[in-house]
């Protein structure tokens, strides 16, 4: 399934100056209608510092998108450089359309274990893990009695009063993780995200 912004036309404006005139112009002379026009889908108009993005549901409006804007374009004399790219669901990024995209469940399976086992590789590494579960609890003595059974099972815990933090490499770990914490305690307000994220502030 694709939707409005599965594919994206980046536009690299040589003159920083240009980008304000050519999305005013994008929308002056309806680019998004001449795309609806001719393929029945619109297109999104974003822009950057020095660059314009058009966004679209499939390879084939974004390459309609391309050739409208380089029209558009041409007509006022800008000069422009032009690339398209796709979003890569499991990578979460921007790819060119040659990275051939995983097409089974096995082949995503493989490619999010691929992307996991990175993970992992460069929290140990950094020697600081990427990952957390984050865990608060209903009261000082049940953080207590968490944070020493973890630790008891192997995990890294730090604890703040009625709050805990539990490092994972990746995020399938943290996951796990915050499951296994929601399973010890049931009350427990649990959450899995990167690292960094810190503990509230506790007033004395």
């Amino acid at each position: 399934m694709t939707d409005s912004t599965d594919w994206r036309v980046t536009i690299s404006l040589r003159d920083q100056a240009h980008v304000e005139q050519a999305r005013r112009s994008f929308a002056e002379k309806e680019l998004e209608e001449d795309v609806r026009r001719r393929l029945g889908r619109g297109i999104v108009v974003g822009a950057g510092d020095s660059q314009i993005f058009l966004y679209a549901g499939t390879e084939l409006a974004a390459s309609e998108a391309q050739q409208t804007a380089r029209d558009v374009l041409g007509q006022l004399g800008i000069e422009a450089e032009f690339a398209v790219d796709r979003w890569h669901p499991i990578e979460e990024e921007w790819q060119s359309p040659d990275v051939a995209m995983p097409r089974t469940d096995a082949e995503r399976q493989a490619e999010h274990q691929r992307l996991e086992d990175a993970e992992t590789a460069e929290s140990l590494a950094a020697g600081t893990p990427h990952w957390q579960a984050r865990a608060e609890l209903g009261s000082h003595r049940e953080a207590v009695a968490l944070a020493g059974k973890l630790q008891g099972e192997g995990y890294a815990v730090v604890r703040r009063w009625r709050f805990l933090i539990v490092w994972a490499n990746n995020e399938d770990d943290a996951g796990a993780l915050a499951e296994h914490i929601r399973q010890e305690a049931p009350g427990a307000r649990v959450y899995a995200e990167p690292s960094g994220v810190r503990l509230p502030f506790i007033a004395f």
